[in-house]
């Protein structure tokens, strides 16, 4: 909607990772440079952390992207709570190795020969892990043994490690992983990025597709926009989106902070109302397991736990829906209020020249 409204080719704050939409911010540039650094050294551990949002998975993405596939054999895991088994298993799976047995030894075994494959071949092996903070201390001594994989002095895995900031403290205080510290070569927490980085951030993803300053952004607007988000790039692409619907829907040229500030109003209500649904489908599925006597597994917990979190993504999309309808409908009772206004104008008019031909 907003798209076509301004003009745009396309989304500029979708909040699915895009690698064509990186902004190479201080801190990301940092964390760049240490990536490349890792691969450069072709050993040994990169660790990357940064809070929720920050734009871990964007930058990781950015990397894959620039790496020439005619010398990098590359796979990409995003983890959730795997233990050591099934980490090699996902590890034989992201680079595409048929393995049908479970026996931990012929996995390991045909990790290897895929590994000593690629280095015959000139290829450099990297294996990228997204949310490491899920990994179990067992899964990440998995990890270290398949580094100990080397071809005379040249390692034949590389492995880089992205994750929250609870990682940073997992990998560099647990007894039970200083084999892998040992192996660390380089790590990079990004922050938050500055008020200035985050009005360059918004402009240049409006830039690349195509906007011609249409909607503008004030300097209050950009002001207000960074009290909230902080920085943090996912705050900055759910803001801005909202922002350019409603600019969409009252045909805005400005963005201020007015605007922002009553963007932020309508979100702050959607996100009680989505809160409170979840809780609701929530509450109705523990009741619904009640009532037909299933117990409370592990199992079926998780079970719920993933209920509940389709629940607040369908609660949050019904109220993104419902706060465009809601601007829509103010808009039309605006236009309806100062259509009634001027009505009342002509008929008042009307009746005051009735009476002067009356009184004449």
């Amino acid at each position: 909607m907003y798209s076509e409204f301004y003009k745009l080719t396309g989304k500029p704050f979708q909040l699915t990772p895009d690698p064509n939409f990186y902004f190479d911010s201080s801190t990301h540039h940092k964390a760049m440079a240490y990536l490349s650094y890792g691969i450069s050294q072709g050993e040994g551990f990169i660790i990357i952390t940064g809070e929720i949002g920050s734009g871990k998975t964007t930058l990781v993405g950015r990397l894959l992207q620039s790496l020439d596939p005619a010398e990098f054999v590359t796979a990409k895991i995003v983890t959730s709570q795997l233990d050591a088994d099934n980490i090699l298993k996902m590890v034989a799976a992201a680079f595409g190795i048929d393995i049908t047995v479970t026996d931990k030894a012929i996995m390991i075994t045909e990790i290897e020969k895929f590994l000593r494959n690629n280095n015959r071949m000139g290829k450099t092996t990297l294996l990228l892990i997204d949310e490491a903070q899920n990994l179990t201390t067992q899964a990440l001594e998995e990890l270290r043994m398949l580094s100990n994989f080397q071809e005379g002095n040249k390692a034949l895995l590389q492995s880089f490690l992205v994750g929250q900031p609870e990682f940073r403290d997992k990998w560099a205080f647990d007894p039970a992983l200083e084999q892998l510290r040992q192996r660390v070569i380089a790590t990079h927490h990004l922050s938050p990025m500055t008020a200035e980085e985050t009005k360059e951030y918004i402009e240049h993803r409006l830039t690349l597709v195509d906007w011609k300053g249409n909607p503008e952004f004030s300097d209050d607007g950009h002001a207000e926009i960074y009290r909230y988000s902080g920085g943090v790039p996912r705050k900055l692409n759910t803001l801005c989106t909202r922002l350019l619907l409603f600019g969409a829907i009252e045909e805005l040229e400005v963005i201020d902070a007015d605007v922002v500030k009553e963007v932020l109003a309508d979100m702050e209500e959607d996100n009680y109302a989505a809160s409170a649904s979840a809780r609701l489908a929530q509450n109705s599925h523990i009741a619904a397991n009640e009532t037909n006597g299933i117990n409370k597994t592990s199992a079926n917990e998780n079970n719920s736990l993933n209920i509940s979190e389709e629940a607040i993504e369908e609660a949050k999309e019904a109220g993104l829906t419902a706060s465009a309808e809601l601007m829509k409908l103010r808009k039309r009772v605006v236009r309806l209020e100062k259509n009634i206004k001027i009505h009342d104008k002509t008929i008042k008019g009307t009746i005051d020249i009735v009476d002067d031909l009356l009184n004449a």
